[in-house]
């Protein structure tokens, strides 16, 4: 049986725990080292290098509420909420 343990972030120097079921799940994925990093300074890691995606707001051309659209809309284009959108297929 595995006991929870305290291991140290090499970036930023903070305590996390390494729990029990995580050394587990690493033992049965075959992983022989430990997790060197928190989990926030994984996650800043792992998106580190993806550029942020810019939102634009938009008003949906069915229902009218407010929207948040990954590209910049057109005038000569509808654009439509998620839910309007769905419903559409």
């Amino acid at each position: 049986m595995t006991n929870d343990k305290t291991l140290t972030c090499k970036d930023c120097g903070a305590e996390f725990i390494f729990t029990a079921s995580e050394q587990d799940f690493y033992a049965e994925k075959g992983f022989t080292n430990e997790p060197q990093r928190c989990r926030a300074c994984r996650n800043a890691r792992k998106n580190g290098g993806a550029p942020k995606r810019e939102l634009y707001s938009a008003t949906c051309a069915s229902c009218g509420n407010e929207s948040k659209v990954p590209f910049q809309p057109r005038d000569d284009r509808p654009i439509y909420c998620s839910e309007c959108f769905s419903k559409m297929r």
